[in-house]
């Protein structure tokens, strides 16, 4: 089953409470979406969602395909609200449907003037199976940026980290940067508003550029480009089977090729918004081989590394963690 969804890609979940009653405004949405009243919907998303959608026509086409793949809501099962930060609230519904094997998920973020900022219809996941649940990163890692980031989506469970449903991302990462509980300042719609924006990203450790595409643009905000994942990307062998993906990159900014050698701490590029990606953020993860599509993927332990204040000798930074390097 394919995920219905509009954007929002990057979903952030985290522990700073909004002004929204979330459940309530919940509620109402989907009560709205399924009974039909797309011109509610419509009204009450930001800007950028409308544009991702296109028009009120396009919203009561994606609730057409909806019912035609999942049928009828039956039963909901659980309701939930997570108080994100940077500027999201989420609410959570697991229902059952008709046409439906397993639950299905809808979620609706709200921003902090109550606007939907996202919105998603997807068979509930679950996790991915891996052999590598006790694994030890072989290479030396260290982060991939300078400064203080946000970990939007990390950990090993799916409440943590989404990615934990795909093979490959397994126990992948997303980060940005917040500042007052928010990733941007100004205009949300400019790309050069949000604070990792154009930041450099690092080599995490050691090892040869096996793979780079750096001529793809970036995405406006509103939209993004799901026929090219990783966007503009690096892709590192690390030695020992392991290969480190860092994606979205600024178009035009990687500053290494295939075949370059490079070192912790090595400037591969900028921090950008290009691939299936709603806002600017780093992405990254281990996996077994270059092919995004076919590796497996491996648990990514950092050295010498700052998470909420505390220093961590090695560890697996999680969602809701701020996190820089130990300072030298």
């Amino acid at each position: 089953m394919r995920r219905l969804a509009a954007a929002l890609a990057l979903f952030i979940p985290a522990t700073a409470a909004l002004g929204v009653d979330a459940q309530s405004a919940g509620r109402e949405m989907s009560d709205a979406f399924l009974g039909g009243n797309i011109a509610a919907v419509w009204v009450a998303m930001t800007p950028q969602m409308q544009q991702a959608f296109g028009s009120a026509e396009d919203v009561q086409g994606f609730r057409d395909e909806v019912g035609r793949q999942f049928g009828t809501e039956t039963a909901v099962l659980d309701e939930a609200v997570q108080a994100p930060a940077p500027g999201i609230e989420l609410y959570v519904r697991t229902s059952a449907w008709s046409s439906a094997e397993a639950p299905v998920l809808m979620q609706w973020a709200f921003d902090a003037d109550g606007r939907v900022a996202g919105f998603s219809v997807t068979q509930k996941p679950t996790l991915a199976e891996s052999r590598f649940l006790d694994y030890r990163t072989k290479a030396t890692l260290h982060l991939p940026f300078r400064g203080e980031w946000f970990v939007v989506w990390g950990g090993r469970t799916l409440e943590q980290n989404y990615h934990a449903a795909n093979r490959a991302q397994r126990f992948a990462f997303d980060f940005v940067i917040s500042r007052d509980g928010a990733t941007h300042g100004g205009d949300a719609a400019r790309l050069d508003s949000y604070y990792c924006w154009d930041q450099p990203i690092l080599a995490p450790g050691a090892g040869v550029v096996a793979a780079v595409t750096a001529d793809l643009p970036d995405n406006p905000i509103g939209t993004t480009d799901p026929r090219h994942p990783a966007g503009n990307h690096v892709v590192i062998d690390l030695g020992n089977g392991e290969f480190a993906f860092l994606a979205h990159m600024q178009e035009g900014s990687i500053t290494v090729a295939v075949g370059d050698r490079v070192v912790a701490g090595d400037t591969l590029g900028r921090c950008g918004n290009s691939g299936n990606t709603s806002e600017p953020h780093l992405h990254m993860h281990l996996q077994t081989t270059t092919d995004l599509a076919n590796g497996e993927g491996l648990p990514a332990q950092f050295v010498d590394y700052v998470a909420n204040g505390q220093n961590i000798t090695r560890g697996e930074p999680e969602a809701g963690q701020i996190v820089s390097a130990t300072p030298e």
